[in-house]
């Protein structure tokens, strides 16, 4: 019972010392992507809002909105986060996926509402 005890403290000894070795700070990538997603959520409301608003607004305009807010957050994350990265690129293409399947899901859901 004891090997039990111990192990777990030294493998909780360990989880402690890698936290404290990684700092408080997230990494970089990790923090693009969330907050990729999130912006793709705000995005959707934006297109949504705007469909709703505006009796010929097409899902071309809403997709138009959700390129153009994709490009602004990859020139806004570039400078802060380019020497925190191995390749340039990546600032680019981390959370596309995430970014554009949370806008399509989220407008989907809110143009409904918005327009029962």
């Amino acid at each position: 019972m004891e090997k039990r005890g111990n192990l777990k403290c030294e493998s909780q000894n360990l989880v402690s010392a890698e936290h404290a070795k990684m700092g408080s700070r997230a990494n970089p990538l990790t923090i693009i992507y969330w907050t990729r997603l999130v912006l793709g959520i705000v995005a959707a409301l934006i297109s949504a809002l705007l469909s709703s608003l505006i009796p010929d607004f097409s899902l071309l305009n809403g997709v138009t909105i959700a390129l153009l807010i994709y490009v602004v957050t990859y020139y806004v994350y570039k400078p802060m986060f380019l020497a925190k990265v191995e390749k340039p690129s990546k600032i680019f293409t981390t959370g596309v996926g995430a970014y554009f399947l949370s806008w399509l899901v989220m407008w989907a859901l809110f143009h409904t509402l918005l327009r029962s």
